[in-house]
Formats: C-alpha cells, structure tokens, sequence
C-alpha cells in the first residue's frame, strides 16, 4: 500500500508504486471508453496528490489506463449542465486547484502522453515538469476550447505560454489546432518521444534523469511574458485575429490575448484571471451555441456504424467533384478506381488528387502507398469489384440514368449504386434502377477537402441498411453524414439558393457586390453570396436553378436565367461576378459615401431562414438540429449563432414572420411565407 493513501478508493484512478519508489497514477474513467474529466474524476486526483504531498514519492507519472487515448478533455455534457446551473466558476477552481497541487508536487513529475491529449488533457500535463508522448499517428495534443467559445480555464492558458513561449503558444490556443508528437516536440511542448512500447520506461528514465530544454527555448518562453512584450505583442496578435474573426461574433480569441496582456502578480493571481474569464465567456450565447454544435457533430458522427462493408470505391465522372471524391477516399484508406469518358479528364483529376496527397501526407515515403490506391479506369474496369459507385458526371437526368443502365448490370449483389446530384429528386432518377433499395444520393460539399457534409439523400424504396452502410462510410472518411429527403434541391441548396438568388437579384438593381458580401459577412457567413456564386460556378448554379425554381416558385434573375458564357463561369475560368487572380476576386472599389440598405441584411438572411420553416414543415429532415447542423457544417453558416432554426427561436419567430412580410409587402412574393413558421419548434 503507497504511504499515505491507504483506506482511500477510488473509481476512475488507479495509485501503483513501483520498487524503484516511484508512483504511477493512472486514469481509467469507469464506465466510459475515453478519458475526460468529469468533476468527481478531478475531485479524486485532488485528493490522491493531497495525501502524496503529504509524503513525496521518488516521482510521479500520470498515464492513461484507456487504449483510445490520453484525456480527451472536460466532459462537455457536465459542462453545459454546469453552465445551466450558474456554477462553471466552481468547477474551474476545484480543476485549477488540483493542476495546482500537481505542479506544487516535491518530487519529479512526468505525463506519459499517448492518442489524443486535449483540453483539460492537455492542461494537466502542463502542470507536470516533465512530458514524454508516443510516436504513433493518433497522438495529437492541443488546447481547442476557443471552439467552444471559451480559453483554456484550468491554467492553461497560463502555464502553455510561459512553457513554449507566447508566439506559440497562441498559434496553437487561437486556432485550436492541434500537435503531432514530433511538432510537440519542435515548440518545447513535450521533452521526449518514443515509440509506444517504450512510453512508461521513457517516462521512468525522465523521472530519474530529467530534461534540459535548449536555451533558446527557454529564453523565448521567459522574454515573451515580460511586461514590455505583453503589451507589444497583444495588439499584434489582436489584428491577427480580427482579420479572420469579429470581437462581437467570437468574444474568446479577443478575451484570451487580453487577459493575458493584463495579467501579473503570481500563479494564483494568474489563474483568478483565466477563471474570471472562462466564467464570463461560457455565458454569451457564441459559447452556448458552439457547445450545441458539438454535440450536434457527435449526433451525426453516431448516425452510422463502424463496418460499412466497403473497401473498394468506383467513381464515375473525373471533374472536379468526382476527382476530389475519390482522392479524398483513397487518402483515407480506400481501394479507388476513377473513370471518365476521356483519359484526359482523368489525367487531370490524378494530377490534383497528387497536390492533395502533397498536403495532407507529410511523410513523402508513406505518399506511394497512398497514391497507389487511386487507379485510373477509363474503361471501367473496376465496377465489378466495387463495394460503392458513386457517380459523379453532370447534372442531366437522361445522361445519369443512361450511366445506371450500363453501370448496374456490373455491380455485384450488396453493391450500392449513388449519386452526387446536387438537386435532382431521386424519384426523378431511379426510374429503370433495377435494384431500387440499394440505390441512394451521396452529396458532397464543394470543396470535398475543406467541407465536413455529406446529404444522404433517401428515397421511398431504398433499403435502411443502405443508409447505414453510407453512414458508416462517410465516418470512415471524415465526413458528417446528414439523411435527407430526395426532394429538389435536398437540405444545403434548397436553404442556399433563396439567398443566392436574392443577392443576384440586389446586384441586378445595382447593389454593388462588395456590399452584399461585407453584409452577409457582418451578418457572420464565411463568405457573401456574389462571391459564392463564384466559386460555386454560374454554369453549376444555373443548374441546379432549373430544378428549384419551379419546385420553391421562384424566378432567376437575368445573371441565372440562361447558361453562362463560356469563359465566365466564376472562380475556375478566373471571370465571373468578379475578375479572379491566384483564387481570389478582386472586388471593385465602393464609392466611399455610398449608402447601405438598411433592409439588405434581412433581404439576404430571411429566404433562407423562410426555406429552412418549410424544409422543417415538410419532414425534408428530422428536427431544427439537423437543419442546423446540415446548414453550418455543409455551408459555413453563422456557426456563433447555431444555426438558422437557433437563430429564429433567439430573434423570435413572431418578430422574424414580421419582417417577413414586411419585405413581402415592399418587394413582392418571393418573400411570401412558407408553412411552418407556426411549428412549436421555433419558439
């Protein structure tokens, strides 16, 4: 029995002395497959290293007793239920108290870091004097709570900068990204790294040995928190910031760097700071919503299993669409055939999906192999084989169902045939299909890369399991799966296209663009709708336009009412709206004294708040969450507002059916409406 702790139990610690003196501390979170601090799992390490205080030990290791990982983090559903109750401030002081007492502790500590160390996860090992992380690809560490609209609220927004120096430090807290171990190595975060099996002795030869960090590093982390630096650098890091964020959309990244500049005196004066701002920032609404994103993110991560049944994936059509479809599938560990009409077409989608691998392989010896799993196939060769086809040519309901007629005789039996049609209804294009139920919509998000979303798109005859399957598969790659009906245009352009439409339309009375895009912008959108409609491409919106038009009873514009001139069809000929030049538009100087509408941002915003009423109204998805969630995760939609559906019940749905029809009475009936503003679910 370790001295001092004898009579104590505990559920999720495990307390072991070795016979060279030295104690390992071990979390395993009874009744949980990953590690998260949860108030009674703090309130248990505060009291072991009460009593290990008490009597030192050789050195203490802290390790996970969890296969997945490390220590993910707080526990988000106790925080929020925390919040509710006005008591976060609590539950920061008891979390600071024991990182505190670990820091405080007499003897050599060391974090033996494996998987993922988030968060609070992160926070207690920098409380330790010593870190030591494994070497295998799922070790990332990083403090990502300005995602959730608040700092790093158990020291570690003070401890991180005086460890690896400011500059560092908040690349790594504004941003939220997270370190490999290697990187972690680079900055100073953690002292050694080794290969798994060799973890606890490394972290045993540190308690013995220690670590000496180089002196540059060293000096960086002292020079960068003095006085004079603090107030030198803020305002650097504060037009940082602003240049990507508004203080009034993400209060977090502005509160973290100011308090920082502001804060001295000792430890405890530090962290009275940090946690008075934790407090105040996890009351604003930004919080409270990207908290509710999270656990709208776990929700569709939870819509499909583990097992799809697919290991080899055939891509029909090598635009842009396609190519990145099956470069991204063969990225993330998937057998890959791409076929075209033209072998030049497919030549070109291998040259980008080789600047992807580029990117996002950083070992150049592992990059062969993962080249080696996209195949041309211009013949098609590899549908036989193929546990998913998805095709991806354009957006012609004769040219698709012609592909099926050659595709689906191929395929074998539980091979699931799908679509990335952006609008037209399934019913539409699984006329002939000779296996119905195994047959689906799978919507990519352009740019594949970039976007988490992918629609679902059901149809009264396809199988539940086909869902499932596609739902599982789109885990495996990354994506965010969001089951949607077949209807034109889906969830993302039926919602999209309203407002697209009506920021064409501002722009044909002579709005200039550059305005409609700084309001929708203001408003909190990535990016505004003339410049969308850019990137999207006119030919691509022109479209889709053809299908929604007649279905929402809408009239284009004259920019959309025909096809664009080749040449001008937005971002990828470098014309559009805009002139491009190296992917960005150049916007035309607005005259200085020239006057915004004051009803601009609710022409823009409401007709897809109006759609996303009658989406709900027709059961195109499950409830307000999913709209949501479809809307900010495939579209970027002001996510500190959590999404459409949120932002009416914080407005008011009463007030927003006014301003409705206010725009109604001035500006005709596209503004008209939609049924379902009465639904209980608003308010």
């Amino acid at each position: 029995m370790i001295a001092g702790l004898d009579g104590l139990r505990f559920s999720h610690w495990q307390a072991e002395q070795r016979d060279d003196g030295i104690v390992v501390l071990t979390l395993d979170r009874a009744g949980e497959s990953v590690n998260t601090f949860s108030q009674a799992v703090i309130l248990e390490l505060d009291a072991l290293l009460e009593r290990l205080s008490i009597d030192p030990p050789k050195g203490l290791i802290l390790r996970s007793g969890k296969a997945k990982g490390f220590i993910a983090g707080a526990d988000i559903h106790e925080f929020q239920e925390l919040d509710a109750k006005g008591v976060i401030g609590d539950s920061i002081r008891r979390g600071q108290v024991a990182f505190q007492r670990l820091a405080d502790l007499r003897c050599p500590t060391v974090a033996a870091i494996h998987g993922f160390a988030m968060g609070g996860g992160t926070e207690v090992t920098l409380a330790c004097r010593y870190r030591v992380a494994s070497n295998d690809p799922g070790t990332r560490i990083g403090l990502p709570e300005v995602k959730l609209g608040i700092i790093p609220g158990w020291g570690g927004s003070v401890r991180l900068p005086r460890l690896i120096g400011a500059p560092a430090a908040f690349d790594l807290m504004l941003t939220g990204r997270t370190l490999s171990a290697s990187a972690a190595k680079a900055v100073g975060l953690v002292d050694k790294v080794v290969d798994p099996a060799q973890l606890l002795d490394a972290a045993v030869e540190l308690v013995h040995k220690g670590a000496q960090r180089p002196f540059k590093q060293r000096f960086l982390a002292w020079i960068t928190n003095t006085w004079l630096v603090r107030q030198a650098l803020a305002p650097t890091l504060t037009k940082q910031v602003a240049r990507k964020a508004r203080k009034d959309h993400y209060p977090a990244p502005f509160a973290m760097i100011e308090t920082w500049r502001r804060s001295s005196g000792g430890m405890q004066s530090l962290l009275a700071a940090e946690r008075k701002t934790v407090v105040k920032l996890a009351s604003t609404p930004t919080a409270r919503n990207l908290v509710r994103i999270y656990f709208l993110q776990e929700r569709m991560k939870a819509l499909g299993g583990k097992e799809s049944g697919i290991k080899h994936v055939h891509v029909v059509g090598a635009g842009v669409m396609g190519g990145d479809i099956a470069s991204w599938s063969a990225y993330k560990g998937f057998e890959v055939t791409l076929q075209d009409r033209e072998q030049e077409y497919i030549d070109k989608a291998m040259a980008r999906a080789q600047e992807l691998f580029a990117k996002k392989v950083k070992d150049e010896a592992k990059r062969p192999e993962v080249a080696a799993r996209l195949k041309s196939d211009l013949n098609g060769d590899g549908i036989p084989n193929a546990d998913l086809v998805i095709e991806a040519i354009i957006e012609r309901s004769e040219a698709k169902r012609e592909l099926y007629d050659a595709v689906e005789p191929r395929l074998k039996p539980d091979a699931l045939l799908t679509t990335n049609t952006s609008a037209i209804p399934l019913t539409e294009l699984r006329e002939h299909i000779r296996r119905p139920a195994q047959f689906a919509g799978l919507h990519f998000v352009n740019p594949v890369p970039l976007m988490p979303l992918v629609e679902i798109i059901h149809h009264d005859t396809m199988a539940p399991e086909t869902q499932q399957r596609l739902a599982a598969f789109c885990n495996a790659i990354g994506k965010l799966p969001l089951p949607v009906a077949g209807t034109p245009g889906f969830l993302l352009n039926r919602l999209l296209f309203p407002y697209l439409l009506e920021a064409a339309t501002a722009y044909a009375e002579g709005i200039p663009g550059a305005v409609i895009d700084k309001v929708a912008v203001k408003f909190g959108m990535p990016l505004g709708p003339v410049e969308l409609l850019d990137v999207v491409g006119h030919d691509i919106a022109y479209n889709v336009l053809q299908e929604l038009a007649p279905f929402l009873g809408l009239q284009a514009p004259p920019a959309l009412a025909t096809a664009p001139e080749p040449g001008k069809r937005g971002k990828k000929d470098g014309q559009g709206v805009y002139v491009w030049e190296n992917g960005k538009p150049k916007k035309p100087e607005v005259p200085k004294d020239y006057k915004v509408p004051e009803d601009l941002e609710d022409r823009l915003i409401l007709p897809l708040l109006n759609e996303g009423v009658a989406v709900l109204h027709d059961g195109v998805v499950a409830d307000t969450d999913l709209i949501d969630a479809g809307m900010i995760f495939g579209s970027g939609f002001a996510p500190f507002r959590g999404g459409p559906m949120q932002y009416i019940r914080e407005t008011g749905a009463d007030a927003m059916l006014e301003r409705l029809k206010a725009l109604q009475a001035k500006y005709g009936d596209r503004f008209a409406p939609r049924p379902g503003w009465d639904s209980p679910a608003l308010r």
